[in-house]
């Protein structure tokens, strides 16, 4: 009974790994977290790719490392130290060298985790020479994006449940989405028309505060073309949960040609509005 049943819980983590790893393949193609996901999102971008480093090679085994010790200490201390074996406690009340150790090894560690982090966000804050500029403006409750370059302007909305279609994710569809190139550099504009909020695509390493009377920068490259999820991630009020952020990747050619109609489409708008004008 006992081996059918470890069989059964081998077997049952098997097919969990499988799916997971299914689901993770869906998800970096594109950019959406899955369901039970524990770590980060694939790094669609540079920035996202030393964010992994920074947590894989020195953050996670770091507290792990601590974490094992401090237990192991307490386990010890519990069971060296208990009363059954100590009935007289010790007077003791400090010890030099313990004192020089616990003050100095965390020193040298924070400076081991500083070192690597002031790397990462001295990355993170210089903007490259930039290929495109993007400007996105929070609105309460939806974003709205600019290419001034290209004289480029829309609304994003998000996509209500009963207009969803197949294979489209909930509360994070948008009716009109930012198109950027692959493999280029983007400086993107944020700020916002009203209150707080947070432009955030976690698949790229992206989050900055959208505030009103001021605009912050940040740089973005992504390698690879497909769609990837973000969402506002500052509390802005009642939609809060209903700001999402959608951004399609396309080779440098599309992204071209989806430029052009944009412009033509922009142009006849206008002509019409003239000739409507004109008749009124």
């Amino acid at each position: 009974m006992t081996r059918s049943l470890l069989m059964f819980a081998v077997a049952a983590l098997a097919l969990f790994a499988g799916a997971s790893s299914v689901l993770a393949q869906e998800a970096e193609t594109i950019g959406l977290s899955t369901d039970w996901q524990w770590g980060f999102q694939d790094a669609a971008s540079p920035v996202m790719s030393d964010i992994h480093w920074f947590y894989d090679v020195i953050l996670l085994p770091m507290m792990l490392i601590i974490s094992a010790f401090v237990a192991v200490l307490m386990v010890y201390i519990m069971v060296r130290f208990r009363r059954s074996r100590n009935p007289q406690p010790s007077r003791n009340t400090h010890n030099t060298l313990l004192e020089v150790i616990w003050t100095g090894v965390p020193i040298l560690i924070l400076i081991g985790i500083a070192i690597p982090s002031l790397r990462l966000l001295y990355f993170e804050e210089t903007v490259p020479e930039a290929d495109l500029t993007v400007k996105a403006t929070g609105h309460q409750w939806f974003w709205s994006y600019e290419y001034p370059e290209q004289d480029i302007s829309f609304f994003s909305l998000m996509v209500a449940d009963e207009d969803l279609e197949a294979g489209q994710p909930r509360l994070l569809t948008t009716d009109t989405q930012i198109v950027l190139p692959a493999g280029q550099v983007i400086h993107f504009l944020v700020t916002s028309e009203d209150v707080i909020h947070s432009w955030a695509l976690p698949a790229a390493g992206v989050k900055t505060d959208a505030v009103p009377g001021r605009v912050n920068d940040f740089w973005l490259q992504i390698d690879e073309p497909g769609i990837y999820y973000g969402q506002c991630s500052e509390l802005c009020g009642q939609l809060h949960g209903f700001m999402p952020i959608m951004v399609d990747v396309r080779s440098p050619e599309d992204f071209e040609a989806w430029v052009a109609q944009e412009q033509a489409a922009l142009a006849g708008q206008s002509e019409v509005e003239l000739a409507s004008t004109a008749q009124d």
